[in-house]
């Protein structure tokens, strides 16, 4: 099922899309499901069985135009999101434009950091502010939702806890990032500001998931295009680390809950730190008005326009919210510079 939530008359709902492409209202079919869409990954042993039967015979009346509402993120306020580095290409290639060599901890084990999950947006507009639009970027990404708790998980408990899967843009000022990395500390401020999700939330059942030892893997084609020109393309088949194992070190010692939300990394090519570095692009950075288009295939197509926010301190020192890099592939003083 590709579920969403979405505004409607100020009100904000959960639903599913239907195969005409018009959005079914769950509350407005069957009072029991007036929850938002973390209630109701909680509550999936209960509320999905009546979420199916709705689905495969839609009443009419709970039926809406999706020209008549506003989507959401699909989960617009996770328990906790963390942002993963499984892609190989990404992580070399960003290295390589660097001067540097693949590091060997990347075989060893996947990592993840927290980002912010109350700074998540969905379709639409995207607001940033003067600092994060000197030299802003996207990053292509796919997302999972756990649907139920983990702790010390064993690979097939971690693939049976992954509830659905959607398109994530990890947006990126570079300038900040690069900067604030060079205390060996973020991304921070770099990434901080806006995280987009959507345009659904897409069960397993529906995706093309092929089991292996290490975990289950997603084939699905990711691209993105800027302003109508393709720049991204990649498969989600090529993580170097499936979602069980990020999820079997990531619950190590710990205690997960269901509707936290983890990012693979960016796809290679799927961003323009990578892109640029590689000559591919010349000095290509996102500017306000650009839209940003990420689709993935079984996923959907989550789409996104850069606004500018106007700055709310005047006098700020400068240095405080973002200063000068004269070289942004220069990263810190021991050659990182992140995602």
């Amino acid at each position: 099922m590709k579920l969403v939530t979405f505004l409607q008359a100020g009100t904000e709902k959960i639903g599913a899309v239907v195969a005409d492409g018009r959005i079914l209202d769950f509350a407005a079919a069957e009072p029991r499901l007036a929850v938002d869409m973390l209630t109701l990954i909680r509550r999936q042993d209960e509320l999905m069985p009546h979420v199916r039967a709705l689905a495969s015979a839609p009443p009419a009346t709970a039926l809406v135009d999706p020209a008549r509402i506003h989507l959401l993120a699909p989960i617009p306020r996770p328990v906790s999101m963390r942002d993963g580095y499984a892609f190989r290409q990404h992580v070399a290639t960003a290295r390589r434009n660097r001067g540097l060599e693949m590091i060997p901890e990347f075989d060893l084990f996947p990592v993840t950091y927290f980002t912010n999950h109350l700074a998540v947006t969905g379709p639409g507009e995207v607001l940033v502010q003067d600092h994060h639009l000197t030299r802003l970027d996207f990053e292509l990404e796919v997302a999972i939702v756990t649907g139920r708790p983990l702790k010390n998980a064993t690979l097939e408990e971690a693939d049976a806890a992954i509830f659905g899967y959607m398109v994530m843009n990890d947006w990126s000022a570079r300038m900040l990032q690069m900067e604030e990395m060079k205390l060996s500390l973020g991304p921070c401020k770099g990434k901080d500001f806006a995280t987009s999700l959507g345009p659904w939330l897409v069960t397993k059942d529906e995706l093309k998931l092929e089991r292996t030892p290490k975990g289950e893997i997603l084939h699905a084609a990711m691209t993105c295009d800027v302003n109508g020109h393709r720049l991204s393309n990649g498969n989600a088949d090529s993580m170097n680390w499936t979602f069980a194992q990020i999820l079997q070190r990531t619950s190590y010692g710990i205690q997960m809950q269901a509707g936290e939300v983890i990012g693979s990394g960016t796809v290679g090519t799927g961003c323009l730190l990578e892109l640029n570095g590689s000559k591919v692009t010349d000095n290509l950075w996102l500017k306000a008005g650009d839209e940003v288009v990420m689709d993935i295939e079984g996923l959907g197509r989550l789409v996104n326009t850069i606004v500018h926010a106007p700055e709310r301190l005047e006098g700020m020192p400068p240095h405080l919210v973002g200063g000068v890099l004269p070289d942004l592939y220069a990263g810190t003083p021991a050659g990182e510079a992140g995602d």
